[in-house]
């Protein structure tokens, strides 16, 4: 009863009034057109002034009291995701290269008990991780838009969240990615040592997924059985094992399911799929309606 009480305070002091409303869906407006100009533009200078305008313009708008249960649900290139505590939110998104790259930006927009702004900027550090299972902070993250947020609270202790997204890659490849935010003194960072990929093993901070860019791949979250739905990626040829360009997959299906305070893995998922509104923006990362286990691990 207290916690539920104090995020009901916090949200309460983020109430959007009626003028500030009105602010904010003006700059939505702006931040519309140039969201769209930045996407679309012909050359990667274009692309990266106009998205340049779009964070500055954002930022301004964020100062606005109210601004965080401000959903900015016209801008469809930006994934907008708050926390279910309502403690903060994340603010994804990419803008692609003439290289047939992406490149990632992001911020952490915390709820403060005065209603004032407190961010934390994401900077895409992708071609400087050698090593994707490296737990990373705001300054070196692994850039994604993410697409859902889930929370995850063991035996009481301090929360984190399951992030999952879209990682467009190159002219080859897409990723997709399952990644873990917690806050540690008050920072944010990303991975977490739950992930047993394979049994008895060590654990991984994340999971990445990389495959053919003509291919699609689900990754999602299914609630009636508590777990994260996915293709089970494979080579067309097992001479390719390792070479992603040609993986895709094989109509199977796995799951990563919460026990005992990891995420392990379960095997030869049988699923059935809606179709995303999303669907468009990150290549279908689908929602399972029904999902059952064969085996588990």
């Amino acid at each position: 009863m207290i916690v539920c009480c104090a995020y009901t305070k916090l949200s309460a002091q983020h109430t959007v009034t009626a003028d500030n409303k009105s602010k904010l869906s003006a700059y939505q407006d702006s931040l519309l057109t140039l969201s769209e100009e930045a996407f679309n533009a012909k050359d990667n200078l274009a692309r990266f002034e106009k998205n340049a305008a779009f964070v500055k313009k954002f930022v301004t708008a964020l100062k606005i009291s109210g601004s965080f249960n401000y959903d900015f649900d016209s801008l469809k290139r930006i994934s907008v995701l708050k926390s279910p505590d309502n403690s903060f939110r994340i603010i994804t998104w990419f803008i692609p290269t003439n290289e047939g790259n992406y490149r990632y930006y992001g911020t952490i927009q915390m709820a403060t008990p005065d209603g004032s702004l407190k961010l934390f900027p994401l900077t895409d550090d992708t071609n400087n991780l050698s090593d994707l299972n490296t737990i990373t902070g705001a300054k070196n993250w692994l850039g994604a838009r993410y697409y859902e947020i889930l929370p995850v609270i063991v035996n009481g202790k301090q929360p984190y969240f399951i992030l999952l997204g879209w990682k467009g890659n190159n002219q080859k490849t897409t990723k997709k990615v399952i990644e873990v935010l917690s806050f540690e003194k008050g920072e944010p960072l990303f991975g977490k040592n739950i992930f047993e990929t394979v049994k008895n093993m060590p654990l991984k901070n994340r999971v990445v997924f990389e495959y053919n860019k003509l291919n699609a791949m689900t990754l999602a979250f299914d609630k009636k059985v508590n777990m994260i739905v996915f293709d089970h990626l494979i080579p067309y040829d097992p001479k390719m094992v390792g070479n992603f360009e040609f993986y895709a997959s094989d109509l199977s299906f796995d799951g990563y399911k919460l026990v005992y305070g990891k995420l392990s893995l379960s095997e030869n998922v049988q699923l059935k799929n809606d179709a995303s509104v999303n669907d468009e923006l990150y290549g279908r990362p689908i929602k399972a309606s029904t999902v059952t286990t064969n085996q588990n691990h």
